[in-house]
């Protein structure tokens, strides 16, 4: 399971678990693998991409993807769970 962990500006922190239709999300925009992505590109721009998804499908008002909402983000980790239990 992958999760982001997102800081924002005001210190806010979530945690947000990268959900199947945030992958396909994610394909679309990108219009290449979400896994290929992270392996051979590893853009952090498609981190940030990923958390604006996240907050936006958490029902979050956002401003449209760009320099605007990466200015309400302090930090953005990359959470990989591969225990067998999840």
């Amino acid at each position: 399971m992958i999760k982001l962990r997102i800081t924002k500006a005001s210190g806010d922190v979530g945690e947000h678990t990268i959900t199947p239709v945030i992958e396909y999300a994610f394909e679309n925009y990108a219009k290449v693998g979400f896994m290929k992505a992270f392996r051979d590109n590893e853009k952090q721009s498609d981190v940030y991409w990923l958390a604006w998804e996240c907050l936006r499908r958490a029902g979050e008002t956002v401003p449209p993807f760009g320099e605007k909402f990466i200015e309400t983000l302090q930090l953005v980790e990359v959470l990989v769970d591969d225990s067998p239990n999840g």
